[in-house]
């Protein structure tokens, strides 16, 4: 017997401990993140010096943020195809703003937050509006929003030399050693994970995803929750716009391409499932940063960067599947439970 008077290997220990697994997938990530970060010194000591850890942290926290609305949509039984799409016009809109002096740089920032959130609109309209689903009405959306990038950069790339002089800066800045892009990301995924769940609004996106119909019956509109997601999904994408341009500087018509696979790659290893209903944004936010030191470890190594969506591709098939399966096991051992 357990202290806890539960007999080890019965029906509700089983569900106890894949209960924890579930929900600790945060931690399991930072272990082992921790022990890639041994093996990988082994054949590459510089993977843990301060410098290559600023250098793999800043830019997987712009797929962090991402990461994170993408989560929110994916909440509530839906995805959002379109988010690299939504990236690429921001980062671009942003940049060519800033190279013909239209706004200043506060200015700018704001057009390409509220840019994001009017096509994060775009798709919770047709979604919900229209009863389009996700995954078609944001692939139509993906080749929408790339076309028109296409079509107004054109040829076109904006130099980092045409952005206001300190506009990269944040990029680079940091806050006691802690580089102020991951600050922002981490506050971003906590606000988000406590207004998931303190608020009444939170809480129905959960439910909305875990059980459409009886989110119905308990009168939840899910139209309007399932349009909100969309819309903070796009608001956050635009952040991220905003954010890539200041890491990057140099912006053209194809800027972000690819980027859905790595944003959708980190909701699904941070713990969200791909079937809704559960999983933490916070999570989300981890899994970045896990994918972000795959990448690195991978070219310090000396293994070709083909690898990297292979892997991506991969760790979104691992991780669905190990949901599934814990899924499963989870409701078999409460059935069990529930029968003695």
């Amino acid at each position: 017997m357990a202290e806890t008077g539960v007999a080890v290997g019965t029906p509700q220990a089983r569900g106890s401990w894949l209960s924890t697994i579930a929900r600790q997938r945060e931690l399991s990530l930072l272990a082992i993140m921790f022990v890639l970060g041994g093996l990988v010194s082994l054949a590459a000591p510089q993977f843990l010096t301060s410098t290559n850890l600023t250098n793999v942290a800043i830019p997987a926290s712009i797929i962090a943020v991402a990461a994170v609305g993408q989560a929110v949509v994916i909440f509530t039984r839906n995805v959002d195809l379109s988010v690299e799409a939504i990236i690429g016009l921001v980062a671009y809109a942003v940049a060519r703003t800033l190279e013909l002096h239209a706004l200043d740089a506060t200015g700018a920032i704001l057009f390409g937050v509220l840019l994001g959130l009017v096509l994060g609109m775009v798709n919770g309209t047709i979604v919900t509006v229209f009863k389009v689903p996700a995954i078609v009405a944001t692939l139509g959306t993906l080749s929408i929003f790339r076309g028109i990038d296409y079509l107004v950069a054109g040829s076109h790339q904006v130099p980092v030399a045409a952005l206001p002089p300190g506009f990269t800066d944040a990029s680079v800045a940091s806050v006691y050693g802690i580089p102020v892009f991951v600050l922002f990301a981490a506050i971003v995924a906590g606000i988000g994970t406590a207004l998931m769940r303190l608020t009444r609004f939170g809480r129905q996106i959960y439910a909305v995803g875990s059980n459409p119909e009886a989110a119905a019956i308990l009168g939840i509109r899910s139209r309007l929750v399932v349009f909100v997601a969309f819309s903070v999904c796009g608001l956050l994408a635009g952040v991220a716009g905003v954010m890539w341009v200041s890491e990057y500087g140099t912006i053209n018509g194809t800027t972000a391409t690819g980027a859905v696979l790595a944003i959708v790659a980190a909701v699904v290893v941070g713990g969200v499932a791909i079937f809704g209903g559960s999983g933490t944004l916070a999570g989300a936010a981890i899994g970045a940063l896990f994918l972000g030191f795959i990448a690195n470890a991978l070219i310090l190594v000396g293994l070709s960067q083909f690898w990297l969506q292979a892997i991506y591709g991969a760790v979104i098939l691992v991780a669905v599947s190990a949901d599934a399966v814990l899924s499963r096991r989870l409701l078999r051992a409460t059935s069990e439970q529930r029968s003695r």
